[in-house]
């Protein structure tokens, strides 16, 4: 864990958007995951008193922010945002302290603490991830938020994307009427204690407000 800690009590406003044609010297990006990391430490101190964190950098998907809140009780609850989400969120004026809190708020139903798992060590154990745990959790979340409605999940191939996780409405038949996400990137969310239901539900809902059915 990363001990640093802050007096500041605002959120300030060092970060800037980070564009994909935009070439960021090492300088530029090291002051950016600073003041994003410093951004995340305020907005969760708001909410609670023992907050660290950490950046780490994955392969895939860049810099991550891991941060964990500590109760009174010792009990830790970690999770991770990706960069692009955090200036997201602090750019747009929607509460974002509120926002990173809410994770935690869910995570803390769990007695005991919950710290990120350990990734899978082989490929072999990550598909029994996928098979076992993020499957079966996505068609449970998915079914129950719109039940009664009928819906099509499952896994499917897609040439650009690879192994996906899709999910849509049979009952539309003009237009897109499915949402699908890499399996890797769903996998990503549980291992940072991230719900990987939530993008297919708000893909879904897109989905919805795109056929007028919002």
């Amino acid at each position: 864990m990363n001990n640093e800690t802050t007096n500041e009590n605002e959120i300030t406003n060092e970060n800037e958007e980070v564009n994909d044609n935009t070439e960021m010297s090492e300088e530029d990006m090291a002051q950016l995951l600073k003041a994003v990391h410093h951004n995340g430490l305020v907005a969760l101190r708001v909410h609670f008193k023992d907050v660290e964190g950490q950046v780490l950098n994955m392969e895939a998907y860049g810099p991550v922010f891991v941060f964990h809140v500590k109760t009174e009780l010792d009990q830790v609850y970690s999770c991770g945002f990706f960069l692009r989400e955090l200036i997201a969120r602090f750019q747009s004026g929607k509460d974002p302290a509120a926002w990173m809190a809410s994770f935690f708020v869910e995570l803390m139903k769990i007695e005991g603490g919950k710290t990120l798992p350990k990734p899978p060590a082989s490929e072999e154990e990550a598909k029994g991830i996928i098979d076992n745990v993020l499957v079966p959790l996505c068609i449970e979340e998915i079914t129950q938020e719109f039940a009664p409605e009928k819906v099509h999940v499952g896994l499917a191939w897609n040439e650009k994307l690879g192994p996906v996780f899709e999910a849509g409405f049979p009952a539309i038949t003009d237009g897109n009427n499915v949402c699908a996400f890499p399996l890797h990137l769903l996998l990503t969310h549980l291992q940072l204690n991230r719900d990987p239901s939530e993008l297919l539900v708000q893909g879904m809902y897109n989905i919805r407000k795109e056929h007028g059915l919002e």
